[in-house]
């Protein structure tokens, strides 16, 4: 199955302006499809260290998912970036600008002349609409990779991830299986404790079974994958049922 990773852009995000919430959505969406994500990381609103990101990130991964960098100005450099780690040129796609002239027609708006940088796209890309905004997304193929590039708008991306990029995902890797994940929550019992009485479920392969230690207690996390929903919440009864009745005495309802 091809594995994933998510690049979040904006310097915003870097000095802790602004909550990143886009990751969740993305990770999630992914597990629904049965994509395996290894990686997240996150990069300043500078031209080179996206482009060296999104190299590495190719070479490692089937499928790359930045979010942010798509506006108009000088400070939003993801298209450039896509473009120099991909070695392409960007093109101007006069049927963009002309979507991005209705945009600002319906908004009462008119653009200024910084907008058409949004019309420029690597040489190759497919555009992914978006109708909630005026900056295009897109995805285009490298090798045996994708890179999909998404605005960093929670609602445009939001928008553009469940009407779009999840069936050309689904498409273009021919995509089957979902990942699902439940937890079980203790109470009174240490990590340590936990780990020594699920050692061996520890190291299952799946369904998968790791410990996340809270203020409160400490979380089991179950993680099936399958080829549909009902077999990998079959698979996961499974061990829950075992899980819960060696935690017991600390299992919280």
């Amino acid at each position: 199955m091809p594995t994933a990773e998510i690049i979040t852009i904006g310097t915003e995000l870097l000095l802790g302006e602004t909550q990143d919430t886009n990751t969740r959505e993305i990770a999630q969406a992914l597990g629904s499809i049965g994509v395996d994500l290894y990686r997240t990381t996150t990069v300043g609103d500078n031209p080179a260290r996206i482009a060296e990101a999104v190299r590495e990130c190719l070479e490692r991964a089937d499928i790359v998912i930045t979010t942010g960098g798509l506006g108009p100005t000088v400070d939003d450099p993801t298209r450039e970036a896509a473009a120099a780690a991909l070695e392409r040129e960007l093109v101007f796609r006069e049927d963009l600008w002309e979507g991005i002239l209705e945009k600002f027609s319906q908004y009462g708006k008119e653009p200024t002349e910084n907008n058409r940088r949004q019309a420029y796209l690597p040489e190759g890309a497919e555009v992914l609409d978006n109708p909630r905004g005026t900056a295009p997304a897109f995805a285009v193929r490298s090798g045996d990779s994708v890179l999909v590039s998404l605005p960093g708008v929670p609602e445009e991306m939001r928008g553009l991830l469940e009407e779009e990029v999840v069936s050309y995902l689904q498409e273009t890797f021919d995509l089957q299986e979902v990942i699902l994940s439940r937890s079980i929550m203790t109470s009174g019992v240490g990590e340590s404790k936990v780990d020594h009485l699920l050692d061996a479920y520890e190291r299952m392969g799946n369904p998968t079974v790791g410990l996340a230690a809270h203020r409160d207690g400490v979380e089991v996390r179950i993680t099936a994958k399958a080829a549909s929903r009902r077999e990998a919440h079959e698979m996961i009864d499974k061990v829950e049922e075992e899980i819960q009745e060696l935690l017991s005495e600390w299992v919280v309802n």
